[in-house]
This record gives structure tokens, C-alpha cells and sequence, in this order.
């Protein structure tokens, strides 16, 4: 007898009922009744006939479906792409890019040198790295650097920071002012002679666009947004929309750059703000203080505070990385600060060579005494892996983040100040003739250009000298001064040429400040530096001396243009002699 559980699975099956049921979704041999049998003719034929048959709206619907297929298999095809595949094709647009630019410039495509390109990327790859790229201090002419002063009537000037074509100087009476810096004219050869008509006069004195000032009576009041004390320091960020400044009133304030109205007033440092920096390209900003303490802050809020030096901070200086470097006074230190890591490389100074000097048969030191440091005051980074630093023994030390030491150290890097006479060292009427030894000028201002070979240091002789780190970036050689040098006959001489301490006169102040920007593009413009001048120093009283609080600008031309400006005039002469000579030919009289 058979049963369900029984009977074979073929004949279980329940039979369907083909008119009452819907079609189903997958494709069968089998047709629905009363449809038409599918075709035995191939899908291609049909599409065929399809677009032979079909109208002009037919036809412009399958343009839009084709588009969209289209559209899409890009899109599937850049989903699919690899990494590798993707780095080629950046590559390959990176390159079309840089020929386009040389284009610009007046190169044909054709024409455009292999070795240009591979330098220019060169140069790409060690900027993003933070290595030092360019050697542009030979390609400088120091000696024919012009300059010109600023007109104010403001105390010492103790800061100075630029934003072309913008400068911003801080004074100890309270006083923040925006300058427009002029453009400097085009070189001129030397040997070009002096036209008939005078050429139209130049622009050469900065123009003062605003000034700002604080009120010390406002000092009880907290919400007095501005500074009640003397103004220390100052900086503008490269976006050029923020100007922060730090006085001894222990504020930090931010200013929108265009009208210097105040954003933000910050306290919470304790003590004296002595050094601002921003960090290059970005908002992000970095202030050291007297209360041992480097903070950082980042559109305009309050982000940390960096512990561990032991002394007053004095400066610090800043990158494209994100980090910054600070140096300690007398804790004799430099830290290097890796915001984003939260670590710290500590660099000793303080040593004195005194050991490690010649010594004569008798045991004592051979050659001029030596003069150990007793504080580090300045600080300039040179790349992202080497820096400079200034001290009170005048000394100038180069150094890498791969010693703890300087690498090399160039002693009384400004000379030693004058002997002092015998009724200024002793009270007394009759004076005895015994005067302390001359001492060494401070180094009290520190400047680079970026990712290149060229160091700037001022001190209270009233010059700017000129340092190149060498090939090997083991040492610095001297270049000179910028600018011109006062003799005692009151005559100048170029700067360039070296002079001694005894034959030099004194006549600017001390320089308390350095800001350097290039003009044009990538420099080659020349360079231009603004020193801040004044009769005190930026930090107090104890030293001063006859010159100016006037803050100067210095315009360094390229060597380069000069050299262009002298053919364009020989061409120029060239031309003129021709067309003499023509007019003077005896045959066409």
C-alpha cells in the first residue's frame, strides 16, 4: 500500500496549474500562455533592428543611456583603480603641471630642459622633508644693498615682523604700527649712462597705514583689550590674517591683520610674553614667556603648555613641522618641542673652551682669552634638522638634531665693545688706570631665510652681518655686512668690507629685531631685511647706546639681475651707436 512518505520524490510533486500562475522571475524554455514565443534570432541582430526601426526620440533616449554607461564605467574604472596606478597618475599630472608653469615663463614645451624638471622636484621633496635645498648666498650682492630708514617718533623699537609687502613694529611706549614696505626699483648697471629726462621718483620710505596704541592708566581694568606695559614681541602669520603680540604685562593679544582691530586677549601666562612664532603656512602659533613655560595656541584658543626649561624662555622659532624650538637664558638649553609626539630633545650649552684651547710650554692659553656663555638668547632654525643659536659672550653656534653639542661655534661673532675710560669704571676723583677687560656684544637678534644657507645676526654695534653655512653644513663663513658702515671720518664704506672694533664707530643702536622675506618668486627678486633699531634693549634699561629707534629696510639685489640689467644696457648702446652711425654714412649724403 503506498503512502505519502512512500511514494518516490518525481511523483510527490504537485503539478501547477500554468494559467493561474504568474511568471516567474528566471528565464525558462517554458512560455506563458497566450505570450509570444521568445525569438531564435541573436541579441545582436536585434538590437540591429531595433535602432533601424526606431525614431528620433528612440534614438536620442540611447544617446542618454549610452552617456550614462559611459559615466559610469569611468567611475568603475577609477574605484578600481590601485594605488600604484593612482601614484603614476598624480605623477604624470604633477609633471604636466610644472611644464605648463615653465610654459608660462616663456619656455616651449618643446625645448624644456630634463634637468630643470628633475630640479625642480629636487627641490619639492627636500622642502617637504625640511632639509636645507638652496645655496643662494653667493648669488647675493651684499656690498650694493640700499637702505632706508622708517619715520616714527616711538621709544625703542623691540620687535619686528613682516607679511609682504606689510611690516609690523612694536615700541616700548605701547605703540603697535602697520607700515607698507616699498618696492624697490629694478637694478641699474653701472656703466648705463644718465638719461636726459628724469625718470619718474620712486617710492623708497615705508608708509605708516595705522597706529595703535595702549594706555598704562587702564591697568586696573580687565577689560581693556590692549597692552598696559611695554610691548616685547610680535609676529604675523603667513595667511596673513593674524598679528599677535606680547608685552610685559603678561597678555597675548591677537589682531585681525587688515585693521588691527583686537580678536582675542589671553593671561594665562604668569609672567613677561618674551618671543612669538607662528608656524609657517598655518595659524597655529607658539609664545615663550618669563614664566619658563612655552604655550601653543591654534585658532585663536588656548591648546597646552610645554614644561621643562628652568630658566626664563627668551625666544623660540618655528617651521612648516609641527614643532618648535625655544631656548632658556641661563638654563643654557635648547629644546626642541614635537607637539605631536609630546616629546622633547634637550641641547646643552654652556661650555666654555678654555680646555680645549692651545697652551704654550708653560701650560697657559695661547691667543686671545675666551669667554664662557652664561646665556643663550636667540634662536633661528635654519631647516627642519638644524639651528642656530645666539649667547651673551657673543657667540654664534650652528647645531643638528643629531648632537647634543654644537657642531661649530664662531666666538665674539660682533667684536668686543669699546675700553671703557678710567673715570667710568671708578667713582673716584682721582680714578686709577686699571679698567676692566673689554667684554663681547650680546647677540641679540637672529634671522635666517628658510630652508637656504644664509644666517643674519645683529648686536648693539649696529650691524647686520651676513653668515653661509658651508657645503658640508658643518661651519659658517663670514659674508660681511649689509648695508654701509660709518667711519670716524663720517665716510661710508661698503659693507662687505671687513673692519676692525677700533676703527668702527657706532652710530644705529642696537639691533633687537630681524625679519627677512625674498621678493618674487623664490627669490629672485633679491632679499629684502628689516632690522629693529633702538637705544635700549628690548627686554630692559641696563644697556643703552647712542643711535636710533628708527627701524631700517634693507634691499638686497641678486647678482643675476644685475648682470641682466648690464647686457640690456649694452644692447641698449649697441643700438644707439648703430643708428649714428647710420645717420652718418658718407654714401647717403
Amino acid at each position: 500500500m503506498s503512502s505519502f512518505f512512500t511514494t518516490p520524490a518525481s511523483q510527490r510533486k504537485r503539478k501547477r496549474d500554468d494559467a493561474n500562475v504568474a511568471p516567474s522571475t528566471k528565464r525558462r524554455n517554458t512560455t506563458k500562455t497566450g505570450a509570444k514565443p521568445l525569438s531564435k534570432t541573436p541579441a545582436k541582430a536585434r538590437r540591429d533592428e531595433s535602432i533601424s526601426s526606431g525614431g528620433s526620440e528612440d534614438e536620442m533616449t540611447r544617446k542618454r543611456v549610452n552617456d550614462a554607461a559611459t559615466v559610469s564605467e569611468s567611475e568603475s574604472d577609477e574605484d578600481d583603480e590601485t594605488g600604484t596606478e593612482r601614484r603614476l597618475r598624480l605623477a604624470e599630472q604633477y609633471l604636466e603641471n610644472i611644464k605648463g608653469g615653465l610654459e608660462e615663463v616663456g619656455f616651449d614645451a618643446e625645448e624644456i630642459d630634463k634637468d630643470l624638471i628633475a630640479e625642480r622636484l629636487q627641490e619639492d621633496v627636500a622642502e617637504t622633508k625640511g632639509r636645507l635645498y638652496r645655496r643662494i648666498a653667493s648669488t647675493l650682492d651684499f656690498p650694493s644693498a640700499t637702505e632706508t630708514s622708517f619715520r616714527t617718533l616711538c621709544l625703542s623699537t623691540t620687535s619686528i615682523a613682516t607679511c609682504a609687502p606689510f611690516a609690523y613694529t612694536v615700541h616700548k611706549d605701547l605703540a603697535l604700527i602697520k607700515w607698507e614696505l616699498p618696492t624697490p626699483p629694478p637694478p641699474r648697471a653701472s656703466n648705463r649712462k644718465t638719461p636726459r629726462k628724469p625718470p619718474c621718483p620712486v617710492r623708497r620710505r615705508p608708509i605708516k597705514l595705522m597706529t595703535i596704541r595702549g594706555d598704562r592708566s587702564k591697568t586696573g581694568d580687565p577689560n581693556y583689550q590692549h597692552h598696559i606695559a611695554p610691548i616685547l614681541c610680535v609676529a604675523a602669520s603667513d595667511t596673513g590674517k593674524f598679528v599677535a603680540t606680547g608685552g610685559a604685562d603678561k597678555r597675548l593679544i591677537i589682531w585681525s591683520a587688515d585693521k588691527l582691530k583686537p580678536l582675542r586677549v589671553f593671561t594665562q601666562h604668569r609672567d613677561a610674553v618674551t618671543s612669538l612664532a607662528f608656524r609657517r603656512g598655518t595659524n597655529q602659533l607658539y609664545s615663550s614667556s618669563a614664566d619658563r613655560t612655552v604655550k601653543v595656541w591654534d585658532d585663536l584658543a588656548y591648546i597646552e603648555t610645554l614644561f621643562g626649561h628652568q630658566d626664563e624662555v627668551i625666544d623660540v622659532a618655528s617651521l612648516a613641522l609641527e614643532r618648535c624650538i625655544s631656548v632658556g637664558a641661563r638654563d643654557r638649553t635648547a629644546r626642541l618641542w614635537k607637539v605631536a609626539e609630546q616629546t622633547q630633545l634637550v641641547f646643552r650649552g654652556g661650555g666654555s673652551s678654555e680646555k680645549r684651547r692651545p697652551r704654550n710650554q708653560n701650560g697657559e692659553v695661547a691667543g686671545p682669552k675666551s669667554h664662557g656663555e652664561g646665556s643663550i638668547d636667540r634662536v633661528a632654525l635654519i631647516d627642519e634638522e638644524s639651528f642656530v643659536t645666539g649667547s651673551d659672550n657673543g657667540s654664534i653656534s650652528l647645531w643638528t638634531l643629531h648632537k647634543k653639542k654644537p657642531i661649530f661655534t664662531i666666538p665674539v661673532a660682533h667684536g668686543l665693545d669699546l675700553p671703557m675710560k678710567p673715570e667710568e669704571a671708578s667713582a673716584e676723583a682721582e680714578p686709577d688706570a686699571r679698567v676692566p677687560e673689554r667684554q663681547p656684544r650680546w647677540i641679540t637678534a637672529l634671522a635666517t631665510v628658510p630652508y637656504s644657507d644664509v644666517v643674519l645676526s645683529g648686536s648693539w654695534d649696529g650691524q647686520v652681518r651676513i653668515w653661509r653655512v658651508s657645503e658640508d653644513k658643518k661651519r659658517l663663513e663670514s659674508m660681511g655686512v649689509v648695508g654701509k658702515v660709518q667711519g670716524d671720518d663720517g665716510g661710508e664704506r661698503k659693507a662687505a668690507v671687513e673692519v676692525q672694533d677700533d676703527q668702527e664707530k657706532t652710530v644705529r643702536g642696537i639691533v633687537n629685531d630681524l625679519s627677512v622675506f625674498e621678493r618674487g618668486d623664490r627669490g629672485k627678486d633679491g632679499l629684502c631685511v628689516v632690522a629693529a633699531l633702538g637705544t635700549e634693549h628690548r627686554l630692559g634699561r641696563w644697556k643703552k647706546v647712542y643711535g636710533s629707534n628708527r627701524p631700517i629696510v634693507f634691499e638686497v639685489p641678486k647678482i643675476a639681475r644685475i648682470a641682466e640689467a648690464e647686457a640690456e644696457a649694452e644692447e641698449a648702446k649697441g643700438g644707439r651707436d648703430g643708428k649714428v652711425s647710420v645717420g652718418k654714412d658718407p654714401q647717403d649724403v
